[in-house]
């Protein structure tokens, strides 16, 4: 079994309004030198069987299709793990 990580942000171009709030929060809460933040999203997926070309594929037709909006959102595709 393996673990891939499918990481969803939105692409530098579109205003974050969450990162935003949290970035103007951290100050009044102590934590002062964050210039920007930017949040987003983090699908982690079991995979049963081997993670191979094919599996990574599908992983990103879904990532593609389903987890993230291309037109705003851009994606990461990366295994974390794999257990024998």
């Amino acid at each position: 079994m393996a673990r891939v990580v499918v990481d969803v942000m939105l692409k530098p171009e579109i205003l974050d309004p969450q990162g935003q709030a949290v970035q103007r929060a951290l100050p009044r809460l102590g934590f002062e030198g964050i210039g920007d933040v930017r949040q987003g999203k983090r699908f982690e997926l079991e995979v049963d069987g081997p993670v191979d070309e094919a599996a990574l594929a599908r992983i990103h037709e879904m990532a593609e299709t389903f987890l993230a909006n291309t037109v705003i959102e851009d994606f990461t595709v990366k295994v974390e793990e794999q257990s024998k």
